[in-house]
């Protein structure tokens, strides 16, 4: 059955205000969907997108915020497409979000995912809306399990909504979101709901492929919910990294469901003093007993995963313990903390980790050590241009916005899945096989183009270096970076 739909959002109000925190919106207070809404943003459709999992072109990029108790994911694709997933809770009205967007020059949100309707998911949705609309490119399209809720926070996003005329979306379980370059898969709630219409329970799940690489991402689901996820997808669920449900709560992240995902890496997302005790002991005694590292935002502050298809370059804010049962032996970040992250480790999908010289920590590996290939090719590739201002408007000239790379050394030198990206995070991946001979330059234009051995193209949906300045950063595939270019 296809469960595509736009809310008639007046409707919803009416049935919110009627229909208590337990009502589910009901197909009397829908109208049928399209896949394009007014915005430009499709709506989620149920056919099958194609995605190469054979060396994608670009990157894509997964943060995970440090907003507390709470919870927000904001996803960059590999066209600088963004998704982001929950804005945190009602008491921060959404300030840490914004000011994240906002330092990181992210003016639109193409899709914006409400996982459920609980006030520490949604609780800067309202904000988020009304700064994307009135002070940048506006958002594309929301999505939502739709199953309403009775508190202000979830009245005052259904006002944003309505006031600024977005498209709401009801998206359930074989939905996909039309995330360019990127299967973006809705593998919970069922079309009809689980567990007596419970809100966490129904959380909308999403499943992100990238290559070869996955993101699994749950909002608040547990036990009928994981239940539900094993029983329907079995091995599917596999991901290279996993958003631990409910910020780690005793009754998520069970045995089944993450022998099911087998997860490479687990992101928690709480506050440190949590008064709900997470994440719970429980959950990472079972992490540990799978050796799977794990991330708190509480501790590691903001999180960065940065995939180019085959691994991932994990980033944080803070160096903080990663085994499972040491996670409190880290000292607290607080919500707000404007730290740049530095790259931690490299994490492969098919096993292992590598360490980029960055945390001193000893890492397991699957290849050998780069150590003295990297200084070789750190003095070897440099950027010789930086042509950041493009003529008229950037975001339509963007072939006029290019990077201008040489090979200083005798030798050729491989750059095959190099990555280069600016002080956001936006990231390009260099094709496999491509090596630049001794003495030669590539031109990288960020707009589109066919490759050949001067030129590569970005294929940016939008301007990529700032005009004011910027940082150029080189990384070799492992994540060890070669170069840092700073510009004004």
């Amino acid at each position: 059955m296809d469960r595509r739909r736009v809310f008639g959002v007046l409707a919803v109000v009416v049935l919110v205000t009627l229909g208590g925190c337990s009502g589910a919106i009901s197909d009397s207070a829908t109208t049928p969907g399209t896949t394009d809404s007014p915005t430009g943003t499709p709506g989620p459709t149920t056919e099958a997108t194609t995605t190469s999992t054979a060396g994608p072109n670009g990157t894509l990029s997964v943060h995970f915020l440090n907003v507390g108790q709470g919870g927000s994911t904001l996803v960059v694709g590999p066209t600088n497409e963004t998704m982001l997933v929950d804005t945190g809770d009602w008491s921060d009205d959404g300030e840490d979000v914004i000011a994240y967007l906002e330092s990181h020059d992210f003016d639109r949100i193409d899709y914006l995912v409400s996982t459920h309707a609980d006030a520490d998911h949604i609780g800067g949705h309202a904000a988020v809306i009304d700064y994307v609309e009135t002070e940048g490119d506006g958002v594309g399209a929301v999505y939502d399990p739709g199953i309403a809720s009775s508190s202000q926070t979830y009245q005052d996003y259904l006002d944003a909504v309505e006031r600024h005329d977005v498209t709401l979306y009801e998206a359930r379980a074989g939905d996909r979101i039309p995330f360019e370059g990127v299967d973006a898969s809705v593998l919970a709630p069922p079309a009809d709901y689980i567990a007596n219409g419970d809100r966490n329970e129904n959380s909308l799940v999403l499943h992100l492929e990238f290559g070869a690489s996955s993101f699994l991402l749950q909002g608040d689901g547990e036990t009928a919910s994981e239940r539900y996820l094993v029983d329907e997808y079995g091995t599917e669920l596999a991901a290279t990294a996993l958003s631990a449900s409910h910020h780690g709560s005793e009754s998520s992240s069970g045995s089944e469901f993450l022998d099911a995902a087998d997860p490479r890496v687990a992101v928690v997302s709480s506050a440190y003093d949590s008064q709900y005790g997470h994440p719970d002991e429980s959950v990472l005694e079972r992490f540990a007993a799978r050796s799977i590292p794990t991330y708190w935002t509480a501790t590691h502050g903001n999180v960065r995963m940065t995939s180019n298809g085959t691994a991932l370059t994990v980033a944080t804010q803070r160096d903080a313990p990663t085994d499972p049962l040491a996670l409190r032996d880290g000292a607290p970040v607080e919500p707000g903390t404007d730290d740049e992250v530095q790259v931690r480790t490299v994490v492969h999908v098919d096993g292992g980790t590598s360490d980029p010289a960055t945390t001193g920590e000893p890492m397991t590996t699957t290849e050998p050590a780069t150590a003295e290939l990297t200084t070789a090719e750190a003095a070897a590739l440099s950027v010789v241009e930086i042509h950041a201002d493009a003529a008229g408007d950037d975001n339509e000239n963007l072939n006029d916005e290019y990077l201008v790379f040489e090979n200083t050394d005798d030798r050729s030198l491989d750059l095959g899945g190099w990555t280069v990206a600016d002080e956001a995070g936006h990231t390009y991946t260099f094709p496999a096989g491509f090596s630049l001979d001794a003495g030669a330059r590539v031109t990288l234009y960020t707009g589109a183009g066919a490759d050949t051995a001067t030129s590569l193209y970005w294929g940016a949906g939008s301007a990529v270096w700032n005009n004011g300045g910027d940082t150029v950063v080189v990384r070799t595939e492992d994540g060890s970076e070669v170069l840092r270019e700073a510009y004004e």
